[in-house]
């Protein structure tokens, strides 16, 4: 037995002094120390021993394996600072050269822009409110003077869920929503994202953002919607900025205008950014129509109001003289780097 053990403790050392990979010596403990390894066979054949020769075969045994374990260990510790310092020379670190600059997001130009109109409006007084972008055919359309017959109803512009509901085509029905909770004066802008079926161009998306604005309050007149848009172009566009208004018609308002902005890349003697026209349009707006207040149960004896729609993309489009809107929608990073 005592050779046997001898021969088991030489062949075990062999082999541990020969390893070079950490996968080698787990396979050694367990050829060796394991449950059917070679020292718990001899473990299991003391029952062949005379019982007076068992206690010295036993140390002998418990002494070979702590020899084992310990020369296992050494290796282990040896391997595993050679591997480190093999790493740490393959990963030299220069740490005189300059950092890496972290990469961080920023602001669309959407929300750029819309930061800028809230900001102005705010400063005027106005409240910011949201709404749902699912809405009602009732809000939608019918309280702001769009009845079943008209053309805005058509499938073709409008996306509906049911004859009930539908994605809402612009942000006009926070106003009826707002009025309709009869809280007075009302001073708000509504921004969002609307829906039409449009085809995708340079100018059109099926989806896009407005910012609707309505004020209501006693003895409201044309000459203050004038006056606050004409303020809000020259905040947004420059001090230099005139406004002009043409007559329009809208259903929701009485009477409706477009308003158009001096050209600010020429100052108004025409260019390509303006059509060589020195105006470029960009929102409609009007006196809230007299129906309009009566059906979200406002008196339109007592209370008179204006309205007015901002396209967002317009303004970021004109803002940063960019020419075609799908290229805020690409997520190109070369262009959203720029801003």
């Amino acid at each position: 037995m005592k050779e046997k053990l001898e021969k088991i403790r030489e062949e075990a050392l062999r082999q541990i002094d020969a390893s070079d990979a950490l996968e080698k010596l787990n396979d050694i403990r367990v050829a060796y120390l394991g449950k059917k390894g070679e020292l718990t066979s001899v473990l299991k054949s003391l029952k062949d021993v005379a019982p007076e020769d068992r206690p010295k075969v036993g140390q002998m045994v418990n002494d070979t394996r702590a020899l084992i374990e310990t020369r296992l260990e050494e290796t282990r510790a040896a391997l595993a600072k050679k591997a480190r310092e093999e790493q740490l020379a393959r990963e030299v670190i220069d740490v005189t050269l300059p950092g890496k600059k972290p990469e961080i997001g920023h602001s669309h130009p959407n929300a750029i822009a819309l930061r800028e109109v809230e900001k102005i409006f705010v400063g005027m007084g106005y409240e910011v409110i949201e709404g749902p972008e699912i809405e009602y055919d009732e809000y939608n359309f019918e309280k702001l003077n769009i009845p079943a017959n008209h053309p805005a109803k058509d499938e073709q512009d409008t996306f509906y869920i049911n004859k009930e509901i539908v994605l809402r085509t612009q942000t006009s029905p926070m106003q009826a929503r707002t009025m309709e909770k009869g809280k007075l004066p009302i001073r708000m802008i509504s921004p969002g994202r609307v829906f039409r079926s449009d085809n995708v161009d340079a100018t059109h998306s099926p989806s896009f953002h407005q910012v609707e604005g309505l004020i209501v309050d006693r003895h409201i007149t044309l000459a203050d919607l004038k006056g606050t848009l004409a303020e809000f172009a020259k905040q947004m566009f420059g001090e230099d900025t005139k406004v002009k208004f043409r007559p329009h018609h809208f259903p929701f308002t009485e009477p409706s205008a477009e308003m158009d902005v001096s050209c600010f890349k020429c100052g108004g003697k025409g260019c390509r950014f303006c059509k060589d026209s020195g105006w470029i349009e960009i929102l409609g707006c009007g006196m809230v129509h007299p129906h309009v207040l009566e059906m979200c149960g406002i008196d339109p004896e007592q209370y008179t109001g204006f309205a007015f729609g901002i396209g967002l993309e317009r303004i970021a489009l004109l803002k940063y003289e960019i020419d075609d809107m799908r290229l805020l929608y690409e997520n190109d990073i070369r262009f959203l780097r720029q801003f």
